[in-house]
């Protein structure tokens, strides 16, 4: 950073003080970095963008998945029930030929006579066979040696399938061999196809001149499986069908009912965007039909109200104009009339003088509020226009402080310009751009109370920026957001050095949205204030961010300043704004941005979603020494608010007064005041 001073032809001193920055240079984490051609977010935020934009949809998925979960629970009730009745039911058919089955071999084998080993086969072969075949279930039996037993081994252990032979339990056949019941338990088989569910019955018999055996009888329940397996699946694909019918349904349902209500919300947006003949289809005399009666009566009320403001702001618009155009004529009389006296003053008497030369002065003024009331005037009716083309900020800068230096050197103020040294070339209407910068720099000069006023200006790719600092009397939090009102003073019993008509800064706002850019302002009591222009770096384009901060941080608690040396020494990279003031700018990358996920692309001439609404929110913290002060009592003015079309902010009496005071008291004070002192 270096600074120079010159000295001009009267002896006084100006100072520009000039930034050489280096930009930005881009992340290392995003050096190579490649979007995917396809990013799985995306079907992700598309469908909750449709479930928070549609009330259709969300009733529709609503009623699907509590069908769905009804559906589930009953199904599993009904399954749980019918599989239980099934089992049940072929349980007790088996149970009983299992009975009789190993009751009669039991009863046969002790009939028989004891023969030889021949004839005891052979009755056993014929008993068993007699065992095996189709009953409630297809069966198959199995014969087995008690181990421990003694006797003649006549007869050996057979069985008529190995599958049946395998499934047996050893749990079951220790049960059998201890007793002399009939014992049953579920057994798996494992056949060829799979493994199929089945009941083993089992009972100790004894044959006659031989040993003890168990004798199985095992019962294949495949059938009964796919029985309930058909049952499971007709339940499952009638669930899904009359999932489909519901949805269906609750479509239809949903559409019907809710048909009125995206009638309301399409209605209700055309009358917001100014189709006022706009009303609701009303056929019946339910609820809905109520609602829209109620709809069209409201929409008539607004209507009615928005027609006689519209009719009311054009007459006071008129007004406006009529008067400033009215008031040239004899104004231009008046105004020759003074500049005569003016030039004859040294002929009068001091009192007469003293008169001639605050005529003249007040002339001045009125000429300027009459210019700015027909600027407002244009504004209001829509014929301003911008004589645009590509211009550099920082002579318009320049320009300005040269032509406020007279009132900063009588006021013992110290303009400080910082500026790059490459242009920073804007599409703009210079003039227009001209008298933003002017009216800043006045109102800094103005309420700065002698201190330094800094103007600083930046620019990239995008956009461009000038920020004019004072430090001063700041503004109040509820001044902050009226400061760009119409006729709107701080405090209207302040003398003014500049004769300020109270328009200055509603017609910077309006010049600043005429480009399309922003004007916004950050205050504080006691710690002066800043006004930022931003303006796109070619016409038309939106805006999103500034090149320049526009929020402050105090350095310290406990600087005060008496310590305006100290603060000097404060190095330049840590202070991103003057250090004599004791206040610093944050970087633009070290501001929290919290509501980023939320910013939206802004109205031409509005803040960005992230600075407008109310304009009372605490500001980030410094980075200054060992901890971060935070901000209290930071304010940022609202520059979003727009009145109607044709009208002037405020209530139409209070800015008529306004606009009376403003031509008339004035003039009355400081003739009285001017005579008092001559007196």
């Amino acid at each position: 950073m270096t600074q120079t001073q010159d000295r001009s032809e009267s002896g006084a001193a100006t100072t520009d003080l000039v930034r050489y920055a280096a930009p930005a240079q881009a992340s290392a984490a995003r050096v190579g970095y490649r979007r995917p051609w396809w990013d799985p977010r995306r079907p992700a935020a598309w469908a909750v963008r449709r479930w928070r934009h549609s009330l259709q949809l969300r009733t529709v998925a609503i009623t699907v998945i509590l069908c769905a979960l009804a559906e589930l629970i009953t199904g599993a009730l009904l399954s749980a029930r019918i599989a239980d009745g099934l089992f049940q039911e072929r349980f007790d058919q088996i149970s009983q030929e299992a009975k009789t089955g190993l009751g009669a071999a039991d009863s046969s084998f002790l009939a028989a006579a004891a023969g030889d080993k021949g004839s005891t086969q052979a009755l056993v072969n014929t008993t068993l066979r007699g065992l095996r075949g189709e009953g409630a279930g297809e069966r198959e039996y199995v014969l087995r040696t008690l181990s421990g037993n003694s006797g003649n081994s006549w007869v050996v252990g057979q069985y008529s399938s190995a599958i049946a032979n395998k499934a047996i339990p050893e749990q079951l056949e220790k049960r059998v061999n201890s007793g002399d019941e009939i014992f049953w338990e579920s057994v798996s088989l494992q056949t060829e196809s799979g493994v199929q569910p089945g009941l083993a019955f089992g009972k100790r018999v004894q044959i006659q001149g031989s040993q003890d055996y168990s004798l199985y009888l095992v019962y294949n329940l495949q059938q009964l499986q796919d029985t309930l397996d058909l049952i499971h699946g007709v339940l499952f694909l009638g669930g899904i069908l009359l999932l489909v019918i519901i949805g269906a349904i609750a479509w239809y349902v949903a559409r019907r009912s809710l048909q009125p209500v995206a009638e309301a919300a399409s209605t209700a947006e055309k009358l917001a965007k100014g189709a006022l003949g706009e009303r609701m289809h009303v056929d019946g005399d339910d609820e809905v039909a109520r609602l829209g009666r109620s709809f069209n009566r409201m929409a008539d009320s607004l209507a009615a109200q928005i027609v006689q403001l519209e009719s009311l702001s054009q007459m006071q618009q008129r007004f406006v104009s009529d008067v400033s155009h009215e008031l040239r004529t004899p104004l231009t009389t008046v105004r020759m009339a003074a500049e005569v006296l003016h030039d004859a003053r040294e002929s009068f008497d001091p009192i007469n003088r003293r008169s001639a030369e605050l005529l003249y002065d007040q002339v001045e003024r009125f000429q300027t509020l009459l210019n700015d009331l027909l600027e407002i005037s244009r504004f209001d009716a829509g014929a301003a226009s911008l004589d645009a083309g590509e211009w550099d900020l920082v002579p318009v800068a320049r320009r300005v402080m040269a032509a406020a230096e007279p009132l900063a050197q009588a006021v013992g103020t110290e303009l400080i310009l910082e500026a790059p040294q490459d242009p920073v070339l804007v599409q703009m209407d210079p003039r227009r751009v001209e008298r933003i910068v002017r009216n800043l720099v006045m109102n800094a000069v103005e309420h700065g109370e002698g201190r330094p006023v800094e103007v600083r200006v930046a620019g990239d790719e995008h956009s461009a920026a000038i920020a004019v600092r004072d430090h001063g009397i700041g503004l109040a939090p509820q001044d902050v957001t009226r400061v760009f009102d119409r006729f709107w003073r701080k405090d209207p019993a302040r003398a003014r050095k500049t004769g300020g008509s109270g328009l200055g800064l509603s017609i910077a706002m309006q010049d600043a949205r005429l480009h399309g850019g922003w004007l916004q302002a950050w205050g504080e009591p006691g710690e002066g204030s800043i006004f930022r222009l931003t303006l796109p770096s070619t016409l038309g384009t939106l805006l999103t961010a500034s090149p320049l901060p526009l929020v402050v941080s105090t350095v310290s608690a406990e600087q005060s300043s008496d310590d305006a040396a100290e603060a000097e020494a404060i190095d330049a990279d840590d202070t991103d704004w003057f250090p004599r003031t004791g206040l610093v700018f944050q970087d633009a990358e070290e501001i929290p941005d919290d509501t980023s996920e939320h910013l939206q692309t802004p109205v031409p001439g509005t803040l960005p979603p992230h600075l407008s609404g109310p304009a009372t929110g605490s500001m980030p913290a410094a980075r200054i020494g060992t901890g971060a002060v935070p901000v209290v009592g930071s304010h940022l003015a609202d520059p979003a608010r727009t009145e109607a079309p044709g009208t002037i902010a405020g209530s139409t009496t209070s800015n008529v007064s306004n606009f009376a005071d403003d031509l008339d008291a004035p003039l009355t004070r400081r003739q009285r005041r001017a005579m008092e002192e001559e007196e």
